[in-house]
């Protein structure tokens, strides 16, 4: 996450493509006679990305007001959780020794919680304290053949590997401390979901918006309906190698459920933009806290609905950081509403018996029964 955030423009709009691996799909137009109601478009910079924000501005709404109160609740969020931040809780916490309690705020804590129970639920595919293992195999923002074709020692691993420990971290009441000196934690995989979340709660709590799109980096939130006064609609992109916002092929999409609570969470991770081909097998940067190693046999993307938007960002990130099968599985086992979308070859070399919902040319896309179901409900 970035330090600052940038000032951000408001402005009146009618449709809205996003950029990334979750893209908004827009949904079939009203005709020239009908009237459609004004929506506003917020865009600015936070956690080393962009937000993303489309709602429908109530009558009597300060826009100002509402542009000031969205920044200074990222601003809270970098203050507690950036680690690009260095005086941040975050990075205070790293810093300390073992048994040195620190003070942390409500942001803080939710966050650790979530990170506590998709980290118990995955067998700890989902680890905040990984950072260690990522740094040892020099995975940053691109990953090389090179790394694979000389990797760490395993004495290397092992030294990293005793540094990823979540377990040594400690919380009590509005404090916590580590067990063992040298163990950080990294929120980044579950931050910018959290980051959604609470601008949803600014939009629906503080203005009584009812009717949202906020996305931070492609994780999305979503409520009611959009200025065409339809369900939201989130498009799904195919992870090709190389694709860029002009040239990307929608694969499927994933509508928000006509339901009494109207709102949708989503979170998207995928390893194909960072990810190198070795002894024919395709290695992620993703590194799996269990065994040390890059993932291979990963799913290239996977997106999760779930309560909060922080909870399908960790989970989406947990279901990539495993082999496609055992994610698969993983995913069926905890109910969640999942969907992966890989190359049939994959599927084939896994013995799924998992037959595809959706194709386009070698992509396939298979779901769990939970999105099935999300995607079948059509109450009013």
């Amino acid at each position: 996450m970035k330090n600052t955030i940038s000032s951000s423009t408001s402005k009146k709009i009618t449709h809205l493509t996003l950029v990334g691996i979750v893209g908004l799909a827009s949904t079939l137009g009203l005709s020239a006679c009908q009237q459609t109601p004004d929506y506003n478009y917020l865009i600015g910079e936070t956690m080393g990305t962009s937000y993303h924000i489309s709602y429908q501005l109530p009558d009597d709404a300060d826009e100002a007001a509402i542009q000031a109160a969205v920044d200074e609740r990222l601003k809270q969020i970098n203050d507690s959780m950036s680690t690009y931040q260095n005086d941040s809780t975050i990075s205070t916490f790293n810093r300390l020794g073992k048994d040195k309690p620190i003070t942390i705020d409500a942001d803080f804590s939710r966050v650790l919680d979530v990170s506590q129970t998709v980290y118990q639920q995955s067998g700890g595919a989902f680890d905040p304290t990984v950072m260690p293992l990522v740094n040892t195999w020099g995975f940053g923002s691109t990953m090389t053949v090179e790394r694979l074709q000389s990797p760490p020692t395993a004495v290397e691993i092992a030294q990293a590997e005793a540094l990823v420990d979540f377990e040594s971290i400690i919380k009590k009441d509005d404090t916590i401390y580590k067990t063992k000196d040298g163990v950080g934690l990294d929120f980044s995989a579950v931050a910018k979901g959290y980051g959604v979340d609470v601008i949803a709660d600014v939009l629906r709590d503080d203005y009584q918006i009812r009717n949202y799109m906020v996305e931070i980096g492609g994780e999305i939130a979503t409520s009611g309906v959009n200025n065409q006064q339809q369900p939201w609609q989130i498009a799904i992109d195919a992870p090709i190698e190389g694709s860029t916002v002009s040239e990307r092929q929608t694969i499927s999409a994933i509508r928000q459920p006509r339901n009494t609570a109207s709102q949708m969470h989503l979170a998207t991770s995928g390893n194909y933009r960072n990810s190198v081909i070795f002894d024919g097998k395709r290695y992620s940067h993703t590194i799996d806290p269990t065994t040390g190693n890059p993932i291979a046999g990963g799913a290239p993307s996977v997106t999760v609905a779930a309560d909060s938007v922080a909870l399908a960002d960790a989970w989406a990130t947990a279901l990539t950081a495993m082999p496609y099968q055992k994610a698969l599985d993983l995913a069926k086992t905890q109910n969640l509403a999942a969907m992966f979308v890989v190359l049939a070859d994959d599927i084939k070399e896994s013995g799924s018996n998992e037959a595809p919902d959706d194709d386009i040319d070698d992509w396939q896309v298979v779901q769990t029964p939970a999105m099935q179901a999300l995607r079948a409900d059509k109450k009013l």
